[in-house]
């Protein structure tokens, strides 16, 4: 169990979340968030103070991407994840999970966008999710996550185009291919099902039929996903309930639904498996769903092979050796594209909040300076006006070094801290 770390202070752009590498598989699908759950998810934690969100949910990750100056909205994050922890006390979500802020949340999003903070190194499923993330949030992101999201996409791009991070095919789907081969040795004529029509199962399923495999069904909740997919596989589209007695035959099974429970349970398979009709035939199940497909207890049975997400990621990871030499090339492309996001953020407020105080501080001399010369009418036209030269050229000595400070950390990326920090000590309002 990984406690809860903070990677850097400060406010603006935050990412509250868990991945593979601070929770379990058993707890990130509890986590895992379908399309359909997002705007119903950053709607709860944007009503707790976040002005913008982003919700990213792979079998790997679901974390949020904030715009929030305010603790609450990160509570609301925790507390929406900690339900899902049946038992678990108030904080138990935080157990698992990780905070980062700023240039470190900007940094964090566009590692994951390049594959570098993958279980498998480089894989390239990420960009395609991280693409997919930032559509179902488009509603709910605001103008700084858009760009946050746009620029970690040409990040990824980069990152595949410029180094060797993503060589080779490293992914759960390949790995898949690996497995079923030590199993059975050489696949072609080997005869395999589909459960679900998403875009692994599709994967999995193509590179299985690159090596022979013949897919015979398959099988979905919505029949014209499982046409499509059945017709470019050569293999005939069926319901899931028709699904079940074909696992007495088949030699591979991938299952890949949405949802939100196992669906290959003992008590829909459990018979079909175990009966006198596969005669001690292997059985190679792959489940590439989070939350999982299938029940663990049906790798009890004799001959049932059976793979989880964890496990293929595991076993793709041992094909990245080659990838890790990239690895500080790909390293600088985040660092110099980090950099120009924050120069960008840091200016975004600086142009309104120098004549925002400029302003102010303007409309201070002015009624000062009236007041004081009510007390002074003995002064002629001449002098009054040299009063007035006087305390402009003093507001205009005061301002200088606090605005040519203020664009010189914009410049350098500096200035959302500094920008913050005049605000507050002038009393302004955070910009819209």
């Amino acid at each position: 169990m990984t406690g809860q770390t903070d990677m850097a202070g400060g406010g603006g752009i935050k990412v509250v979340g868990v991945n593979h590498r601070t929770a379990p598989l058993d707890v990130r699908e509890r986590f895992a968030h379908g399309a359909h759950e997002v705007p119903r998810a950053l709607a709860r934690v944007m009503a707790a103070g976040a002005s913008g969100g982003v919700l990213l949910s792979t079998c790997n990750r679901t974390e949020f991407y904030l715009v929030a100056d305010d603790e609450p909205a990160l509570e609301a994050v925790w507390s929406l994840l900690g339900e899902r922890l049946p038992g678990a006390s108030a904080g138990g979500a935080r157990e698992y999970g990780y905070i980062a802020r700023d240039r470190d949340a900007v940094r964090h999003l566009y590692r994951v966008s390049s594959g570098l903070d993958s279980m498998i190194l480089g894989e390239s499923q990420i960009q395609g999710q991280v693409r997919e993330a930032w559509e179902a949030s488009r509603a709910q992101a605001g103008p700084v996550l858009h760009r946050l999201f746009q620029t970690a996409l040409h990040v990824g791009s980069r990152v595949r185009t410029e180094t060797g991070l993503g060589m080779g095919t490293a992914s759960a789907a390949s790995a898949g291919v690996a497995v079923a081969g030590k199993i059975f040795g050489d696949l072609a004529g080997r005869s395999a099902l589909i459960l679900g029509a998403g875009d692994m199962a599709e994967l999995a399923a193509t590179c299985l039929n690159d090596e022979g495999v013949q897919i015979t069904l398959v099988a979905n909740r919505t029949p014209e996903r499982a046409r499509a997919i059945a017709e470019r596989l050569g293999a005939r589209a069926v319901s899931l309930d028709e699904a079940w007695p074909h696992f007495a035959t088949t030699d591979i099974a991938i299952c890949s639904t949405a949802a939100p429970h196992a669906v290959v349970t003992w008590e829909r398979v459990g018979g079909v498996i175990g009966g006198g009709a596969r005669r001690g035939r292997p059985l190679c199940i792959l489940d590439l769903a989070v939350p999982r497909d299938v029940d663990p207890a049906l790798a009890q049975l004799e001959s049932v092979f059976l793979y989880d997400v964890d496990d293929l990621q595991t076993v793709a990871a041992h094909a990245t050796a080659r990838r890790r030499d990239e690895i500080p090339a790909a390293e600088r492309i985040v660092e110099e594209e980090t950099d120009l996001f924050w120069a960008w953020y840091g200016g975004l407020g600086v142009v309104p909040t120098i004549k925002e105080l400029r302003q102010r501080m303007d409309d201070l001399r002015a009624h000062e300076l009236e007041r004081a010369l009510r007390q002074l009418g003995h002064l002629s036209p001449e002098d009054r006006a040299r009063v007035e030269q006087f305390s402009e050229a003093l507001l205009n000595k005061f301002l200088h070094h606090p605005t040519v400070a203020l664009k010189t950390a914009a410049e350098a990326g500096r200035g959302y801290g500094l920008l913050e920090a005049m605000r507050r000590l002038f009393g302004m309002e955070p910009p819209a």
